[in-house]
């Protein structure tokens, strides 16, 4: 049996148990494609899924994390036809064992691609051919986040001259709404801490604020809730004028009571259909440098254990991407 280096739950708990072992290498099966991968990005479900706060979900250990990808073609399955062995991909994918909670018909679902090689469903808007000016590693970095951050966008609306907050600026999701805020003319006021000041300027922000709820500036056209959960909306809500708009990202889903406001548009986005466009649309617009990709820090492989905890346990900025090959 063939088998491949790859970062690895042994059981339910905390990144600080996870290791890098040897586990067999995965097959495609009908409509699927294996990918040799080449650099993966962290995410909350890396360290959420295993760590045993979801009692519903049964998992087989050892467990490969991983979501966010870019790699190359290595076999392709049967039915298979818009990609060959060879072509170089990348996108979002989630576990296989969340295929039921994810609510649409044909999700996007992988076998962990904190690994040498994974398994990607090629019936989905969240793989796609990565364009030649878009590295690897940018590409890993900015799939879950900038197919967020285009929903948040198209949801939010904004119009030019509007000012609006984002708060978790300076996470994946938010280095990446931020520039694109910015390119339609809004005015940014981003939280960050005073290192990131410099680089939420650069992003396109007007200002930056600090994360205490009274640095909040008030009659905003339009709030963007990145990292606050959903049950914590209210001094968030404050800063927005009567007619304004509150976009979040964040679990549990609000209701329009807990902010105490009836007066702010509240939305809640999360587009598992790809209905504001897939991973084509992300790699056509950071092809052209319209979506930066903010990486904060990269590992190899043998360090990917350690990328996880990083990610759970320090304030990091933009994505943790683990190269792989």
């Amino acid at each position: 049996m063939e088998t491949m280096k790859a970062v690895v739950a042994t059981g339910y708990g905390p990144p600080e148990r996870y290791e890098v072992a040897e586990v067999p290498v995965p097959r495609p099966g009908a409509g699927q494609i294996q990918v040799r991968i080449t650099a993966a990005a962290i995410n909350p479900a890396d360290v959420r899924v295993p760590s045993g706060e979801f009692p519903g979900l049964a998992l087989e250990f050892p467990y490969v994390p991983g979501n966010d990808f870019a790699g190359t073609v290595s076999e392709v399955g049967p039915g298979v036809t818009g990609y060959r062995v060879g072509d170089e991909v990348f996108g979002f994918a989630a576990p296989r064992v969340l295929r039921a909670m994810l609510g649409v018909p044909n999700p996007s679902l992988t076998t962990g691609a904190l690994a040498e090689y994974a398994v990607f469903e090629t019936d989905t808007p969240f793989l796609a051919h990565r364009p030649a000016g878009l590295p690897a590693d940018h590409a890993a970095a900015l799939a879950t986040a900038g197919m967020t951050a285009r929903a948040v966008l198209a949801t939010a609306d904004v119009r030019p001259g509007e000012t609006a907050l984002v708060v978790g600026a300076t996470g994946g999701v938010g280095t990446a709404v931020v520039p694109l805020l910015a390119a339609a003319k809004a005015r940014v006021i981003a939280t960050a801490t005073s290192a990131d000041a410099a680089l939420l300027a650069d992003l396109g922000a007007a200002g930056t604020i600090g994360y205490a709820p009274e640095a909040y500036p008030a009659g905003v056209d339009l709030a963007v809730n990145l990292t606050l959960p959903g049950d914590r909306l209210t001094d968030i809500a404050r800063a927005v004028r009567p007619g304004g708009r509150l976009v979040t990202i964040t679990y549990p889903v609000p209701q329009q009571d807990w902010i105490g406001r009836d007066d702010v548009r509240l939305h809640f986005v999360l587009d598992m259909a790809g209905e504001y466009g897939g991973m084509r649309e992300v790699g056509e617009i950071a092809a052209r440098g319209e979506l930066p990709a903010t990486i904060g820090r990269r590992y190899t492989l043998d360090e990917g254990a350690r990328a996880c905890v990083d990610f759970a346990r320090r304030h990091t900025t933009g994505k943790l991407v683990v190269v792989v090959a």
